[in-house]
């Protein structure tokens, strides 16, 4: 998971895991053909697809005793790339995608509302802008013998803007209650991602 759990509604704890839980948890793997950095998903994760919605079955984690939150959505972006040198340039195949964790998302069932799984799939919507960004980013990016470390330069400087996109979301949409602001949100997204290549 390389990411953040939005907490939803109430207030949110938005943070990136420590570093050795995330190794952990996502088990990173690394395959070496020429240069080859593979930063896997969780067994179980869910691919962004714009064809799937999420539902509250997929929030498999239990609720925390006495959390009056009432959604957590773990969500964020994986990738993995190679690398080859021909002639002087670094030749680099990168795929990005951003996943769904359901072991690490829950819900309150007595306080969850429609409302509430639409703000969280939002939060799903999101991730996937910002995959797309770090695509069009790796894209236009010329690389040096130094992949890896530019490959987590960029991916890093992704994870803060994404971290702070969702804050902004949380905080005018104030964690979905703000119905109008809400609905511009969900349009706004939905240009975003339209506009851009999955």
């Amino acid at each position: 998971m390389s990411g953040f759990i939005q907490h939803t509604p109430g207030y949110r704890k938005n943070y990136k895991l420590p570093l050795e839980k995330r190794l952990t948890s996502l088990g990173i793997i690394f395959f070496f053909l020429c240069l080859t950095q593979v930063y896997g998903q969780e067994d179980g994760s869910i691919l962004w697809d714009s064809s799937h919605r999420l539902s509250w079955t997929d929030f498999k984690s239990p609720p925390p005793a006495n959390s009056r939150i009432a959604a957590t959505t773990a969500s964020g972006i994986a990738y993995q790339f190679s690398a080859l040198e021909q002639a002087g340039k670094m030749e680099v195949d990168c795929s990005i995608q951003a996943y769904f964790y359901p072991e690490a998302s829950w819900y309150r069932p007595e306080v969850a509302t429609d409302n509430i799984l639409s703000h969280e799939q939002l939060h799903f919507d999101i991730s996937e802008l910002y995959a797309r960004k770090m695509r069009t980013r790796v894209q236009g990016y010329t690389f040096s013998s130094n992949v890896k470390a530019e490959m987590r330069k960029i991916y890093s400087e992704i994870l803060k803007e994404l971290r702070e996109f969702q804050s902004r979301y949380d905080e005018e949409t104030n964690y979905s209650r703000a119905v109008e602001k809400q609905v511009e949100w969900n349009v706004m997204i939905a240009k975003a991602l339209n506009k851009t290549s999955g």
